[in-house]
């Protein structure tokens, strides 16, 4: 059996069990926004790294009210999300030139909601080719960049557009 040592997965296998409520809506708080990864906030809404991501670049934008399904967003919460998934999808074109991107949201658990509840979308860049060798015979996803790197990388593209 083949081993990578992944030190940063031991933070979330701790936190998975110790998580009390919901990730999002203790995100959405006021709080240390670079130390929880939350590049930009909205009236409605904000944008996050996702902590464990698919690929560099993968963002979610969440909905700041407790709520699980696209019917029961407001408007204002709706053009919100979408506002945030624009801008995110900007800047990680600007900063990544994917060559594709997925961008998506799962509604309840059966259909992947690792949240389940609370409406957010990813946005995941995608290149020809980006399911290597790795992920494929050996199980393991490598991510070229550190989550601090790819935090100051995003925040710097979306403050160019305002």
């Amino acid at each position: 059996m083949e081993r990578m040592f992944a030190g940063w997965r031991m933070k979330f296998v701790q936190s998975a069990t110790r998580m009390k409520g919901c990730l999002f809506c203790a995100l959405r708080k006021k709080g240390d926004d670079r130390a929880r990864w939350i590049l930009e906030r909205g009236r409605n809404a904000f944008l996050v790294l996702n902590a464990f991501p698919y690929n560099s670049g993968h963002c979610m934008v969440a909905v700041n009210r407790h709520v699980g399904t696209m019917t029961a967003l407001s408007a204002a919460e709706r053009a919100d999300v979408w506002r945030l998934a624009a801008r995110a999808e900007q800047a990680v074109a600007r900063v990544y030139k994917p060559e594709g991107m997925n961008v998506g949201l799962n509604l309840g658990r059966s259909s992947g909601a690792g949240v389940v509840g609370h409406l957010h979308v990813h946005l995941v860049p995608r290149w020809d080719g980006d399911t290597n060798f790795m992920t494929v015979v050996g199980e393991t996803k490598v991510l070229p960049e550190d989550l601090d790197v790819t935090y100051a990388r995003l925040r710097q593209a979306l403050a160019r557009r305002r």
